[in-house]
């Protein structure tokens, strides 16, 4: 009986995630049916009281019973903000349109999708492997981290990165790629701020669902981040010329 229980469980739970995902899906290429206005009213809470954000996803989990969006909308108005970020940085810092196009179709794959998944397949193993509560007994239905909510989870994190070092760096890209001790300080500093909200913000996502037990871990990367930022300063290097150089052939 229990080998067929446990089979039903796998079966039901591939069921929910294509139930998921189709609709998920369809709905990237229908503007009409996604809410562009709550996203945004999210990236702007994200940034300021992510607190809040999570606060809605549990009302979201009380209404949709689940804990992932089943509204693309943040998905897609992130990766457009990100391309016209980035063809910013190329018109002011690119010689080719043929590379400029290499570029935002890149960063928008690597540093947003691809990389995104590899950390949401990641934290979405770690969660259901290592951190769930055990079940009191065999009547309490059994709760696990979806994979799509683990990938909102990073599109939430990233967005503040992006903010920091896609907008805020940009303007700020003429002194800090700058000659100096003071661009090394305060490039450093800024990646060291959007890294650990980041990883704050990843674990705030986790924090709040109720099955998952010691979600402190989430937490860790910020203390080495902390203790490398401060040697790579007094190393004299500079992350804002290290990427600038690595994405835009003229040397900075």
């Amino acid at each position: 009986m229990l080998p067929t229980a446990s089979r039903g469980r796998s079966s039901s739970s591939a069921s929910r995630s294509n139930n998921v995902f189709a609709p998920y899906l369809r709905r990237i290429v229908k503007w009409q049916q996604m809410d562009i206005e709550y996203t945004f009213w999210q990236m702007l809470h994200l940034c300021t009281s992510p607190k809040v954000v999570y606060q809605h996803t549990k009302y979201h989990k009380q209404t949709k019973n689940q804990w992932a969006r089943d509204d693309p909308a943040f998905v897609v108005i992130s990766s457009l903000l990100l391309v016209v970020a980035v063809s910013a940085y190329c018109a002011a810092y690119d010689h080719s349109v043929a590379h400029a196009v290499f570029v935002i179709i890149s960063v928008l794959l690597f540093h947003f999708l691809v990389t995104g998944a590899i950390l949401s397949t990641f934290c979405w193993f770690l969660t259901n492997s290592y951190l769930r509560e055990e079940a009191p007994n065999s009547h309490v239905v059994e709760q696990r981290v979806e994979w799509l909510y683990a990938f909102d989870v990073h599109c939430n994190s990233f967005f503040p990165m992006f903010v920091l070092l896609y907008v805020i760096h940009y303007f700020l890209s003429p002194l800090l790629v700058a000659h100096g001790f003071i661009p090394v300080l305060l490039s450093n500093l800024l990646f060291m701020v959007a890294a650990c909200y980041y990883h704050y913000l990843n674990f705030l996502g986790y924090d709040v669902l109720p099955f998952l037990e010691r979600t402190t871990f989430f937490l860790y990367p910020i203390g080495a981040v902390i203790v490398l930022c401060p040697i790579f300063m007094l190393s004299g290097f500079n992350p804002s010329r290290y990427f600038m150089n690595m994405y835009f052939s003229q040397g900075l």
